[in-house]
């Protein structure tokens, strides 16, 4: 499978300086290993925290 990282990149709104940017796959695999969601799934300034929790995420939502 093709990667699209110029792709993602644009729709990406992490703000860590990460070699995974707009490498969706691996940032999913990472944050996953980690017990976390990517930054994709936080409001900007949730995301800016950097509390990628699955915790948090469920707070957000509720």
């Amino acid at each position: 499978m093709e990667c699209k990282q110029k792709k993602n990149l644009k729709m990406c709104n992490c703000t860590y300086p990460c070699e995974k940017k707009g490498l969706c796959c691996e940032c999913v695999a990472y944050h996953r290993r980690m017990g976390e969601l990517p930054a994709c799934y936080f409001p900007d300034d949730v995301e800016k925290t950097y509390d990628r929790s699955i915790a948090r995420f469920i707070a957000l939502h509720r």
